[in-house]
């Protein structure tokens, strides 16, 4: 199913072969979240991982992966080199975030929305309105919490039936929807639709949903549709879960970063080289 999505990595590629994805969140708090989208960015084969953090105290390297690049949320701006823009992680609902998600709505490079952005854009119609009228590909990756703030219902009705639903935000923002939780609904807003089957319980913990969008905005990076991203993504996700709840890691513990170490060995499975 997912074998031809994969670009083959050929004996003469460079980092500019596989894209550069750009991580944007991180404020006072929450820097952790916006760290693990970055490290499992790089960790599903993105050539480059940029970091904008809105924390005034934040770091400006990553121990644990100084390959991460960081830069100001002001100097990302001037890359010319993007290929998908990661936001929402750990972002906050400051006047600096409106305005972020704002300037990158309104740019023309494939879009992961995530987390607090999602939560933005149901609190200010304007973002959602250019949201809905983006060019480029659009991918969001709600919980049935910020699904149900999306969709002004409650989060009963959006886990009631969770496949509409999904349709409904796919179609009310023309994204690709991921709706997550346990068998994770990917819609597409042309009404198609896709129910994943891997994943088990140990995703129930912090940061898990940041490692999606890491993997999902390296995915686009590296040359595949929102949709396709989408699909692969969430299935690489839960299948590094499996993987490591078979080797004997959690369900009870499995933590967020380790499940960013799985799903590289994942990709590699799935991947080929010409």
């Amino acid at each position: 199913m997912f074998q031809p999505a994969l670009a083959a990595r050929k004996n003469d590629a460079h980092k500019g072969s596989f894209g550069s994805v750009a991580i944007i969140g991180g404020d006072a708090g929450m820097v952790g979240a916006a760290l693990l989208a970055a490290r499992a960015a790089l960790l599903t084969g993105a050539g480059r991982v940029y970091l904008a953090l809105l924390a005034k105290q934040a770091p400006s390297v990553d121990i644990s992966q100084p390959e991460i690049m960081f830069r100001s949320p002001e100097a990302l701006t001037q890359l010319a080199q993007l290929n998908c823009v990661v936001i929402g992680p750990g972002l906050g609902q400051s006047e600096l975030a409106v305005e972020l998600l704002e300037f990158w709505l309104a740019q023309n490079f494939p879009m992961l929305i995530d987390a607090d952005a999602l939560n933005l854009i149901a609190a200010h119609t304007h973002l959602a309105t250019i949201t809905q009228h983006r060019k480029a590909d659009t991918v969001i990756t709600p919980h049935p919490g910020e699904a149900s703030r999306l969709l002004g219902v409650s989060v009963d009705a959006v886990q009631k039936n969770r496949a509409e639903n999904a349709i409904k935000l796919a179609k009310s923002l023309r994204v690709s929807c991921v709706l997550k939780g346990a068998s994770s609904v990917c819609a597409h807003y042309d009404g198609s639709y896709f129910i994943n089957t891997s994943g088990n319980p140990s995703l129930a913990s912090g940061g898990t949903g940041d490692v999606l969008s890491g993997i999902i905005g390296s995915l686009m990076a590296q040359g595949l549709t929102g949709l396709d991203a989408a699909k692969l993504g969430v299935f690489v996700h839960g299948a590094a879960a499996d993987y490591l709840v078979a080797q004997g890691v959690g369900p009870v513990g499995l933590t967020a970063s380790e499940l960013a170490v799985a799903a590289r060995n994942i990709i590699n499975q799935l991947n080929v080289i010409d």
